[in-house]
Parts: C-alpha cells; sequence; structure tokens
C-alpha cells in the first residue's frame, strides 16, 4: 500500500463534509439546533478552555462512543442529532466529521477554523480548568 499523507487526508475529508465559519457555528448555537464536541486532549481543554457548553468526546473515543454497536457506546449520541466536531485548527475535526458520517449520522459538521478561530474571533471561552474533574484541589 502507498504512503498517504496526512494533508491530503484532511482536505479529502474536507472536500467530502460541511464545514462551518465561527459565525455559523455561532447561529446554531443561539438556535439551539446542535451538539458541540470537543475532540481536543483533556490537557488541550483545560490549557485552553472550551466552546461553552460543548461535550467533551477525545478523539481516541470517537468512534467507540458514537458507535451503538461497540461497548463504549454512549447513547446520548442519536443517529438523528446534530453534531459540531472541532479541535484545535480544524485538522481532527475534519477527520473525525467525516468518520462520524461513515458511521451513519447525516447531521454533521466542524467548525472549519477549531478553536484557535473560535478564540481570535473573540467568543466566549469556558475556563474547563475551575471544574475539571482532573485537577487536584486542595482539600
Amino acid at each position: 500500500m502507498a504512503r498517504r499523507k496526512l494533508m491530503d487526508m484532511v482536505n479529502e475529508a474536507k472536500a467530502e463534509i460541511e464545514e462551518l465559519s465561527v459565525e455559523q457555528l455561532r447561529a446554531e448555537l443561539d438556535a439551539g439546533s446542535c451538539t458541540v464536541v470537543d475532540i481536543r486532549d483533556i490537557r488541550e481543554r483545560i490549557e485552553k478552555g472550551s466552546i461553552p457548553g460543548a461535550v467533551s468526546n477525545p478523539r481516541g473515543m470517537l468512534e467507540f462512543w458514537f458507535d451503538p454497536e461497540s461497548p463504549y457506546y454512549r447513547d446520548s449520541y442519536q443517529f438523528d442529532n446534530r453534531y459540531v466536531f472541532y479541535c484545535a485548527g480544524g485538522w481532527r475535526s475534519a477527520l473525525a466529521t467525516k468518520v462520524i458520517g461513515e458511521l451513519g449520522y447525516t447531521s454533521v459538521a466542524h467548525l472549519e477554523p477549531g478553536f484557535g478561530g473560535w478564540e481570535a474571533a473573540g467568543e466566549e471561552i469556558e475556563d474547563v480548568a475551575s471544574h475539571s474533574k482532573w485537577i487536584k484541589r486542595p482539600t
């Protein structure tokens, strides 16, 4: 099998999926029409924060949590719901969106500029460190 380059895979995914701008995601959030899924690692979420209300689903568990036939399936993920994925810069979320579509979810998109674009646009950021169960707190 010939080696494939990551950027080729990302660009192929982007050609097949729905990409949202910060403004488009803001409109969907304001309308309450989607679930935003943060696929970044918990360390990224703690360091940088998160889009308010986003659910955390690390990229490594994505397929397992979304596939009803997986022993790790989370029934909060339903085929008829709208999901918008994001990562730091839009590469991981493009691949994630494509694979979730391949699992049969039909209303999926990703935030094209990623969390960096959200932050650069001056949108609100939730402080994950203040309430994360993964932070040790003094007793």
